[in-house]
């Protein structure tokens, strides 16, 4: 494993995470304690120790089962990022809750179902500006820095193109951008990924496999059930047409492609940490094989001052 430096942070962070949207049961599997607890052990036994989560990953679902684990482990070893602005209700059904007393009462209910007495990087939600742009809320969160039950915070953007939230991160003392950014979608690059390095922010590459089409698994006309969110996907075919005409083109031969695509995102001097799903023990280990076409060059790389010296 290598690992990169989460911008202005002093958080050491492997460039390959844990995604666990699916711990909430919108990736067509529901999940025991047990088996979440599989695939966070291969997570740190091949070295990774950031898990990115949310609360609305069901009812802080997501959250409680990687609690049950983390009671058992020592907290320091691992990065916990989790976010804050909606309530589940029912599978892709939220509410937005977005005032200062909210938050801290989802805060609350966070530390409560993750076992731990603080969250390494707390990050608003794919709000909008108008809920972004609320001097209450980013006073009330930095109380919460200064009471220790956040370490830093982070700005996990809706739309890809948004420019407002991630020009004025630094203003709301935001050290972390998270960002869909993969293969099929390239509009980070374009505003977001400049701002970032501008303001030295780690930048946290979310759905990196494009739901899983970037794996090579899926062709045209394949059917998802109701509870995995894919099936809502109108553009499905569309996409999927694309990636064959990627792994023809563009995968070297002989190379998992869903490795490349990983390997894709983390050679761009703006990305720090890549947090795909993983929905079993052999994806764990298929994600961290990307580590090997990396080298060690990147803005962000952590250097240990034994290795400097």
């Amino acid at each position: 494993m290598k690992y990169r430096r989460l911008g202005k942070t002093d958080l050491k962070v492997s460039i390959v995470g844990v995604g666990t949207w699916q711990f909430g049961g919108e990736w067509g599997k529901t999940y025991t304690a047990q088996e979440a607890a599989q695939i966070l052990e291969k997570a740190k036994e091949v070295g990774i120790n950031l898990i990115d989560t949310a609360e609305c990953y069901g009812d802080h679902l997501s959250e409680s089962l990687i609690g049950q684990y983390l009671k058992n482990e020592k907290r320091e070893d691992w990065v916990v990022a989790t976010k804050f602005g909606h309530k589940f209700n029912d599978l892709f059904e939220r509410d937005q809750v977005w005032s200062a007393n909210q938050v801290i009462k989802q805060l609350e209910n966070s530390l409560k179902a993750l076992q731990t007495d603080y969250i390494d990087l707390y990050q608003f939600h794919s709000g909008s500006d108008e809920y972004f742009d609320n001097d209450e809320l980013w006073t009330a969160l930095d109380k919460q820095i200064q009471a220790g039950k956040i370490r830093h915070l982070g700005i996990s953007i809706g739309s890809n193109e948004n420019i407002h939230q991630t020009n004025n991160a630094t203003k709301v003392n935001a050290k972390a951008i998270q960002v869909v950014y993969n293969r099929l979608d390239r509009k980070p690059e374009n505003e977001v990924f400049p701002s970032c390095q501008e303001q030295d922010l780690g930048v946290l590459a979310r759905v990196p496999l494009a739901s899983g089409y970037l794996s090579g698994k899926y062709k045209p006309g394949a059917e998802f059930g109701q509870t995995d969110v894919r099936h809502r996907h109108t553009d499905r075919d569309d996409r999927l047409k694309i990636v064959e005409e990627i792994k023809q083109y563009e995968v070297p031969k002989k190379m998992d492609m869903a490795q490349w695509a990983l390997a894709w995102c983390l050679k761009h001097p703006a990305v720090t940490t890549v947090i795909p799903g993983c929905k079993n023990v052999k994806q764990v280990e298929s994600n961290t094989a990307a580590v090997q076409y990396i080298s060690d060059n990147h803005p962000q790389a952590w250097k240990d001052e034994e290795e400097e010296k």
